[in-house]
C-alpha cells in the first residue's frame, strides 16, 4: 500500500467548526498566507484557539461529502505576532472577560508587545481604560491557565493519552503537571484514583523507565483494586490479582507479596482470609473494609436492643391509620406492618403494584401517630422526590441527609454528630452501595428503628456492592416480601408483564380483555441494527407523540443497557440530537451541547442543588461569560464551561441511571447486540421504569436469552457471611 505524501501547512487558524471535547477531534478552517486560500484540515487537535498561527504536516485527502481537506499527523502552535493577529486572538473568547472591544484596547495601547505584557509584565495592563487590578489579575491567571492546560495536553497527546483526562490532572497540578509527569510520572496514580495509573504508566514506558520498581508495582495494585470496585466487587482475590498484575501489566507473581505487605502495614490495604475451608485470600483497599465490616458491627448493635412496646394497641393503631389516610390494608400487609412493628431493623422487598408505598406512607403515619421523629430518604433526588410526593412527608437524598462537605469528601452526620431521628425509611435500597451504607449505619443513632424498602429483582447499585441482597442472604434481618398484586395493579399490562418478566415467563403484547383500549407494552421485532435505531427515531420524532399524545421531549425516554454500539447511549445521543433538536443558524453550542437539547447531570453536586440523573434542558448558552444555563423544571442552573463534565446528552440513557426514576413512555433496545448485558433483572428493571407505554424493539431471540439468564455477574462481597458470623 502506497503511503500518502506528506505535506506540511502554515497559516493562521481562522474558525473551529467542528470540536470534540472528549477526544479533541477537530474540524478547522485554515487561512494560508502565501496561496491567500482558505483549507479545512482535519483531526486531532488540543487547546487551539482561532487567530494562532500553526505549522500542520499531514496530507491531502478527499471526502465523498465534503471535497478535498487535509488530514492533521502532528502541528505547533505559534502565537501571533502582528498587532491585527494579536487582536484576533485575544478576542477569541478563550480569556473570559475580554471581548472584541477589550482586546482591541489592550492591541491599541500595547501594540506588538501585549502578549509580552500579559505574560512578564502584567502589573501595566492597569494601564489600560476598563482593567483594574481584580480584572489584570483574573486576565493573568486565564491566560496561564489556558497555556498550561493546552501544554498538558500536547503532552498527554504527544504520550498517547486520552487528552479528556487534561481537566482532572490540571485541576491537581496546575501549570506544574507536564514537569510532574515528567519527573515522578507514578505520582499521578495516588493523587488521581481511577484513571492515574494508565497515565502514569504510558509516560513511564515512553521516558523508558523500569517496570518492576516498587513504585510502579504499588501504582498498579492499587489501581487494578479499584478496577475490582468499579465493577462492583468490594475485594479482590488474591488469585485474580496476581494474574492480572502478570497479564496486563508484565508484573511477576513474585514480585507482588512484599509490596502487598507493605501496602498493608501503610494501612492503604487490608488482608483477609476468606471462608473457613479455603485458602482464599480477599484484598480491599482500606474504605471498603472498613465499609463492609462497618455495616455488620452497626446491624448487631442495632438488632441486640428489644424493641420498645408501641404505645398503642394493634387495633388503635389501625384506626389511626384508617383515619389518617383512609385506605384499607390488605392482610398481607397488616402482617408485614405488625413484623415491622415488632423489630428495630427489617427490610420490605417486593415488586411494582405491591403496595410497597402504602406501607410506607402507613408506617410513617403510626410512628407519627406516636411522636416519633420520622426521616425518609432515598439515594438519588429523583427517588427523594418521589417518595416525597406518594407519602406527603419531606423525603431527602442520603448524601443531602447525611450532609455531604463537596469541599472536604466528607460527610458531617456520623457516630459523633448522629441523625435526630427515632425511624429512619430507606426507600430504593437496591440502589445503595456498601460505602454509602456504610456512612448511613455509622450516622444512624442506636434508638432509632430502620426500614429498608426496596425490589430485589432490580439492577444491584452502580457502586461496590450489592448491599440489599448480601442483607436478605444473610438471614439475620427480618425480610417481608410483598406478593399480592392489588386489583388496579392487575388492569395495568406494564406491571402485571414486569412480573412476568420477574418470574421468567414472556410478556404479554396483547391486552386480555380485548376492549380496543391502546396497549401499555409492546414488542417490535426487527433484526437489522440500523433499522432498530430507524424505528427508535421514528418513534420518539412521530409515532408516539402522534398516537399517545405524548412530547417527545419531556416524555419519551430512551433507556439503553450500553453506552458503546449503534444502540448504545453514545450514538443513540448523537442521531436523537440531530432528530429531535437540530441546530439552527445562529443558534448558540459549546462541545456537543446547543441550545435546547435534553441533559442529565452526572453527579451530586449540593451547591447548585442538583443530582445524579436529575435531568432538564439547556436554556442558554453565553460564550461571553462562558456559562451553559439548564432548566430543571423551571429552576434556572448555571455551569461555567469548565463543569461541562458534569452533564452529558440525555435522549438516551442507560437501564442504570433510569433506576428510581419513572418516565411516561420508554423505549428499549433488546437486542444480542448487547449479549453481555442481556440478564432479567435488567429487563425487569426497564420494563418498570414506563408508566404509561413500555416499548421492546429487537428480537425475540435476545429477549428470550434475557428472560432465561436470572444469574447477573457475581459480585464479590463477603458482607452476608460477615453478617451471619458477627451476628448470632
Amino acid at each position: 500500500m502506497n503511503k500518502k505524501p506528506v505535506s506540511t501547512l502554515e497559516g493562521r487558524l481562522e474558525h473551529i467548526t467542528y470540536h470534540n471535547a472528549d477526544n479533541h477531534y477537530t474540524i478547522a478552517k485554515l487561512s494560508i498566507p502565501k496561496t491567500s486560500s482558505r483549507v479545512t484540515i482535519v483531526g486531532t487537535m488540543a487547546a487551539v484557539n482561532p487567530g494562532e498561527s500553526l505549522s500542520v504536516e499531514g496530507y491531502w485527502e478527499h471526502h465523498p461529502r465534503f471535497g478535498q481537506q487535509f488530514r492533521i499527523h502532528t502541528y505547533s502552535i505559534h502565537l501571533p505576532d502582528s498587532a491585527d493577529g494579536i487582536r484576533n486572538y485575544l478576542k477569541s473568547g478563550f480569556i473570559k472577560g475580554i471581548g472584541p472591544a477589550m482586546a482591541k484596547r489592550m492591541v491599541n495601547h500595547f501594540t506588538t508587545d501585549t502578549i509580552e505584557i500579559i505574560e512578564h509584565n502584567p502589573e501595566r495592563l492597569q494601564e489600560v481604560p476598563g482593567i483594574g487590578p481584580v480584572k489584570a489579575d483574573a486576565i493573568v491567571k486565564a491566560w496561564n491557565t489556558h497555556h498550561g492546560l493546552r501544554n498538558l495536553m500536547r503532552f498527554l497527546q504527544e504520550n498517547n493519552i486520552q487528552a479528556s483526562c487534561s481537566g482532572r490532572i490540571f485541576k491537581e497540578y496546575g501549570c506544574e503537571a507536564v514537569e510532574i509527569l515528567k519527573s515522578d510520572p507514578y505520582r499521578v496514580a495516588g493523587d488521581i484514583p481511577g484513571v492515574g495509573f494508565i497515565v502514569a504508566d504510558t509516560i513511564a514506558r515512553n521516558l523508558n523507565l523500569s517496570l518492576d520498581t516498587p513504585e510502579r508495582i504499588q501504582a498498579c495494585l492499587i489501581y487494578i483494586l479499584e478496577q475490582f470496585a468499579a465493577d462492583g466487587h468490594t475485594f479482590a482475590p488474591l488469585e485474580d490479582l496476581l494474574e492480572r498484575c502478570d497479564s496486563l501489566f508484565q508484573i511477576q507473581p513474585g514480585e507482588v507479596p512484599p509490596i502487598l505487605e507493605m501496602l498493608a502495614e501503610s494501612r492503604e490495604i487490608v488482608i483477609n482470609t476468606g471462608p473457613s475451608g479455603t485458602d482464599m485470600k480477599m484484598i480491599y483497599l482500606k474504605h471498603l473494609h472498613e465499609a463492609e465490616t462497618g455495616i455488620a458491627a452497626k446491624l448487631k448493635a442495632l438488632l441486640s436492643i428489644p424493641v420498645m412496646p408501641p404505645d398503642l394497641e394493634p387495633e388503635e393503631i389501625t384506626a389511626k391509620i384508617l383515619e389518617k389516610l383512609a385506605i384499607q390494608l390488605s392482610g398481607e400487609q397488616m402482617k408485614v406492618l405488625d413484623g415491622i412493628l415488632a423489630h428495630r431493623a427489617a427490610i420490605i422487598t417486593g415488586g411494582p403494584g405491591t403496595g410497597k408505598t402504602t406501607l410506607i406512607r402507613s408506617i410513617g403515619a403510626i410512628f407519627g401517630t406516636l411522636g416519633k421523629r420520622i426521616i425518609m430518604a432515598a439515594p438519588t433526588g429523583r427517588a427523594a422526590r418521589r417518595l416525597s410526593e406518594v407519602t406527603g412527608r419531606k423525603a431527602a437524598t442520603i448524601h443531602r441527609l447525611l450532609g455531604f462537605n463537596l469541599s472536604s469528601g466528607y460527610f458531617e452526620k456520623d457516630r459523633n454528630d448522629p441523625l435526630d431521628a427515632d425511624v429512619l425509611i430507606i426507600d430504593e435500597v437496591s440502589m445503595v452501595d456498601t460505602p454509602l451504607m456504610f456512612h448511613l449505619m455509622d450516622a444512624l443513632p442506636m434508638q432509632c428503628v430502620l426500614i429498608m424498602v426496596g425490589d430485589v429483582f432490580q439492577l444491584p447499585s452502580v457502586g461496590p456492592g450489592n448491599v440489599l441482597s448480601d442483607l436478605i442472604k444473610s438471614e439475620v434481618l427480618p425480610v417481608f416480601y410483598l406478593n399480592e398484586v392489588f386489583r388496579q395493579a392487575r388492569e395495568s399490562a406494564i406491571i402485571m408483564n414486569a412480573h412476568r418478566i420477574r418470574k421468567g415467563d414472556p410478556p404479554l403484547f396483547e391486552r386480555p380483555d380485548e376492549s380496543g383500549d391502546l396497549s401499555e407494552f409492546y414488542f417490535i421485532e426487527q433484526r437489522d441494527t440500523a433499522k432498530v435505531v430507524d424505528t427508535i427515531v421514528e418513534l420518539c420524532c412521530r409515532a408516539i407523540p402522534k398516537k399517545f399524545f405524548l412530547d417527545p421531549m419531556q416524555d419519551i425516554q430512551v433507556i439503553t443497557p450500553m453506552h458503546k454500539g449503534a444502540m448504545g447511549t453514545i450514538n443513540l445521543n448523537q442521531v436523537l440530537q440531530k432528530k429531535l433538536n437540530p441546530l439552527p443558524d445562529g443558534a448558540e453550542k459549546i462541545q456537543r451541547f446547543k441550545t435546547g437539547d435534553k441533559v442529565m447531570h452526572l453527579k451530586n453536586n449540593y451547591i447548585k442543588d442538583v443530582f445524579n440523573g436529575d435531568i432538564g434542558r439547556v436554556a442558554a448558552i453565553d460564550k461571553n461569560e462562558e456559562t451553559l444555563t439548564v432548566d430543571y423544571e423551571g429552576r434556572s442552573v448555571p455551569y461555567d464551561f469548565a463543569e461541562l463534565d458534569e452533564l452529558t446528552l440525555a435522549y438516551a440513557i442507560t437501564i442504570h441511571k433510569s433506576q428510581g426514576s419513572e418516565y411516561p413512555a420508554v423505549i428499549v433496545p433488546v437486542t444480542t447486540r448487547h449479549f453481555i448485558m442481556l440478564q432479567r433483572n435488567l429487563i425487569y428493571t426497564a420494563a418498570t421504569r414506563g408508566r404509561k407505554l413500555v416499548i421492546l424493539i429487537g428480537t425475540r431471540k435476545a429477549l428470550a436469552i434475557a428472560l432465561k439468564n436470572n444469574k447477573p455477574r457475581q459480585r464479590l462481597s463477603f458482607l452476608a457471611r460477615r453478617l451471619s458470623m458477627t451476628v448470632s
